[in-house]
């Protein structure tokens, strides 16, 4: 065993600087961003029949409507099992195709938590509200924003940051601090703007179609950046 840990004629810097080039390019390399967002997209996209369908609608002589969003409570939970196993299926054949590692388990556990957590919420509101009267002002802003954030469209965004961190990708980051400022900020994804049927519907249709389409345009623009690299 020798004592030199680097040729006696190498630069340690720049022996360094090439370690450090070929950590990142690795870590490029790695990357199927494109494969995720599209997936994540369709997945989206996907959900409104089964919203539009699955949700009973109620309205009153009064012109007041209530309404049971049933088809997206079925829909969400298994389909993002589906997804995010295609996602890491996806990652990971590329990886072998590459001869390169991946750490796509714990985006795929990632997505499998944040999967929970909707029905979750969804089932805890229920119960509460079987015990309590709802409150007669209007709700501080905040509650609609953390709404939103553990509703599918805010735990997809919460995923891509887990993924943004994983692939070390600073495009993506921005990305999805874009993605969610939309539909947390932005879209009223979570009522609908008017009655009868048809306006609670639409309503709440034109925003998954909104985030559905950001995350396929997503898709596209990074599958593009990848064949130019």
């Amino acid at each position: 065993m020798t004592t030199d840990s680097v040729p006696a004629d190498g630069d340690p810097r720049r022996l360094l600087a090439d370690v450090r080039a070929l950590a990142h390019r690795v870590r490029v390399d790695q990357r199927m961003t494109w494969a995720a967002l599209l997936v994540l997209g369709v997945t989206t996209l996907l959900a409104i029949p089964f919203d539009w369908f699955g949700m009973r609608v109620d309205c009153h002589a009064d012109g007041g409507c209530t309404f049971a969003r049933q088809g997206m409570l079925y829909y969400w939970p298994l389909a993002m099992v589906v997804a995010y196993g295609i996602i890491a299926v996806a990652y990971l054949r590329a990886a072998r195709a590459r001869g390169l590692g991946t750490r796509v388990l714990p985006y795929a556990i990632t997505g499998a938590v944040t999967t929970l957590v909707f029905p979750a919420a969804w089932l805890a509101v229920h119960l509460y509200f079987r015990s309590h009267p709802y409150p007669d002002g209007p709700l501080p802003y905040w509650y609609f924003v953390l709404d939103r954030l553990v509703m599918p469209w805010g735990m997809i965004g919460v995923a891509l940051l887990v993924l943004a961190w994983l692939e070390r990708n600073p495009a993506l980051l921005l990305f999805t601090a874009g993605y969610l400022a939309l539909v947390l900020l932005v879209l009223p994804m979570n009522d609908g703007f008017a009655s009868p049927h048809f306006g609670i519907r639409a309503g709440m249709a034109i925003p998954q179609l909104i985030a559905g389409v950001v995350l396929l345009l997503g898709a596209l623009g990074f599958a593009r950046a990848g064949r130019r690299r």
